[in-house]
């Protein structure tokens, strides 16, 4: 039976350590580190979304604020709030709450947020120093997080078959490349993509982030390997609402040597390493190393 990574409690772990940094920060560096969320809208999920990222940073003792804005406000009007935080010194992470209504550019406003306060690790030039395999980068959280639960079950994954399902700017693609830093030999598959079960049997790692409930069927997993479900799909069940993963579950854990399940697997560690990459982005703003 297969390791069932416990995402909740690596993640809890995970931050009480990082509220121990911040003290650090705070008592010997006079370093606040501080998270503005900007959300357009009133969609139903990104309100639950920034709740979340809300009472998660002040329990560690970031300072955070989420900035509600009208659904029909002009793009100028939202760069123009982006650019006062860029600007407050005392602001370390901006985080634009996506998706953003269709009248707004989405790529122009994840650029227009200061490369340093980019705690989603979005902006073409946090992107494009990961590409170069640069540590001195915010990197995307969900891939950074899948790779940390991947290293919590085999540190040296130098030499193994990696396979990428989805290949999103937010997951798929960051990913491939945090894979190939690690000397993975990786794969990405998508909804081009053919024999998917032959490619799957081969891979001593699968990232499953292709967002379609039990997409990745049991049978087409190599015995022993690790997976990682990015996946989160509410399907109704005997009349509840529940949510599932991208991955056959029940069938691989019989299987596989490692599984993250849905929910309480990669859901909760994306949001503790944008805590992580707050606390980072205050420590590059202000040049203190504390090994973030």
């Amino acid at each position: 039976m297969a390791i069932i990574i416990d995402g909740k409690k690596i993640a809890n772990d995970l931050c009480q350590e990082l509220s121990h940094k911040i003290d650090i920060l705070k008592k010997e560096h006079n370093i606040f580190p501080c998270l503005k969320v900007i959300l357009v809208g009133s969609n139903p999920a990104s309100q639950v979304y920034v709740r979340n990222k809300q009472k998660k940073a002040e329990s560690i003792g970031i300072s955070s604020e989420t900035i509600v804005l009208p659904d029909d406000i002009p793009e100028n009007e939202l760069i123009k709030k982006i650019d006062e935080l860029n600007k407050d010194p005392s602001v370390h992470g901006i985080l634009v709450q996506l998706p953003l209504p269709n009248h707004i550019n989405a790529s122009r406003i994840i650029n227009s947020v200061n490369v340093e306060k980019d705690v989603d690790g979005f902006h073409d030039e946090n992107v494009g120093k990961l590409v170069k395999g640069e540590k001195n980068c915010l990197v995307p959280c969900t891939p950074k997080c899948s790779l940390y639960l991947i290293k919590s079950i085999e540190e040296n994954l130098s030499g193994k078959n990696a396979v990428v399902i989805g290949r999103s700017n937010i997951v798929g693609k960051p990913m491939f490349h945090l894979l190939l830093q690690e000397n993975c030999t990786v794969t990405i598959l998508h909804s081009k993509s053919t024999n998917l079960a032959e490619y799957c049997s081969k891979a001593d790692i699968v990232v499953a982030a292709v967002g379609k409930p039990n997409f990745v069927q049991a049978e087409w997993i190599k015995e022993g390997a690790i997976v990682i479900d990015v996946g989160i799909n509410s399907v109704n069940i005997g009349g509840q609402n529940k949510l599932i993963g991208d991955v056959e579950f029940e069938g691989a854990k019989k299987k596989v040597k490692a599984i993250t399940p849905v929910p309480g697997g990669v859901g909760p560690m994306t949001i503790a390493f944008l805590m992580m990459n707050t606390v980072t982005a205050a420590c590059l703003q202000n040049e203190v190393d504390l090994s973030v």
